[in-house]
């Protein structure tokens, strides 16, 4: 009889040794490799400088074909045509593993349901391979041209039930962080939270957007606390707060080094709620990194609050 081969490691859920419990359930940090788009760095060197400020985590996006910018090795994020098992050898030789990939085509534009539903599906298969258990999604900054508000949410709502659908065959968990002109609105994004009964479905919060937005970070945060599977930490300038929030939906990144702008109080305000939710994921640093050095000091100051946030209350003499 030709024995069985053994199962591939790479493809096990139990592809890494169980951390201890109270070091699993802690929060961790990770990084958007958005923080390098300005620097022009490829994939590789993102990889590098996690290894080097040992930052377990990584976020990027997902290109789904062929980008000419990417192929020359001028930008920080992975095309679902690069091997999926290379890939995460590779991540496992520096230490580092994905947090969610990113899939964020607006789902609320007509073509969210052709595009967007095949660019969502195509990265699903491809994170469930390279050992990443979360996908980002989210609608455009405008209200569609031509819908009613109705009229999109039943748009989004049958994307979802499909995506969602595919994503539990897959274990891997849809996340809807707000960006738009839907998500960032409560109301809105409490009915799409509900538009499958899955536990597949769930959202990643983003301090910044909800700030630029115009709503409370705070508040919102408090309200979805057990939707989180997923966080963006980003902070705002003084100078874009003054000219766009409550004009804009989102921001890309942080241009300023996170804890240096206005938003500030309110991230702090949110890890305390994360920690009393006993949220166990990962805060990924969305933060422009000019190479390297706003993206450090960005680094230092998140761990320094968040062990702040962690560290029990000194009991009192009274």
């Amino acid at each position: 009889m030709i024995p069985l081969a053994e199962p591939d490691p790479l493809l096990s859920r139990e592809m890494r040794p169980a951390a201890p419990r109270e070091i699993r359930d802690m929060i961790q940090i990770g990084f958007h490799t958005d923080a390098f788009n300005s620097a022009y760095w490829n994939f590789e060197q993102c990889l590098q400088w996690a290894q080097r400020n040992r930052v377990e985590y990584i976020e990027c996006g997902a290109i789904d074909g062929v980008s000419w910018i990417h192929g020359l090795g001028y930008q920080p994020h992975v095309a679902l045509w690069e091997d999926p098992l290379l890939l995460r050898r590779k991540m496992d030789r520096h230490g580092v593993q994905f947090s969610q990939m990113d899939a964020a085509f607006p789902l609320s534009l007509p073509e969210g349901a052709t595009l967007g539903v095949e660019y969502i599906l195509h990265t699903i298969r491809y994170a469930k391979l390279v050992g990443c258990p979360r996908v980002d999604t989210t609608d455009d900054r405008f209200q569609p041209t031509g819908m009613s508000d109705a009229e999109a949410m039943a748009q989004m709502r049958r994307i979802y039930r499909q995506v969602v659908a595919v994503a539990e065959a897959y274990d891997i968990t849809i996340n809807i962080e707000p960006h738009g002109y839907y998500t960032t609105k409560p109301a809105f994004m409490q009915e799409m939270l509900s538009f499958a009964d899955s536990p597949c479905l769930r959202m990643n919060m983003d301090t910044g957007n909800t700030f630029i937005a115009g709503q409370d970070p705070v508040a919102f945060l408090r309200q979805f606390a057990d939707k989180v599977s997923h966080v963006h930490i980003k902070d705002v300038s003084e100078s874009l707060a003054a000219a766009a929030r409550g004009d804009l939906t989102g921001i890309a990144v942080s241009q300023c080094a996170i804890g240096d702008g206005v938003n500030a109080e309110n991230i702090r305000a949110c890890l305390s709620i994360l920690t009393g939710a006993d949220y166990d994921g990962v805060l990924s640093l969305e933060c422009e990194g000019q190479g390297g050095p706003m993206i450090e000091r960005s680094l230092a100051w998140l761990r320094a609050t968040l062990q702040a946030a962690q560290s029990p209350e000194p009991a009192s003499n009274e």
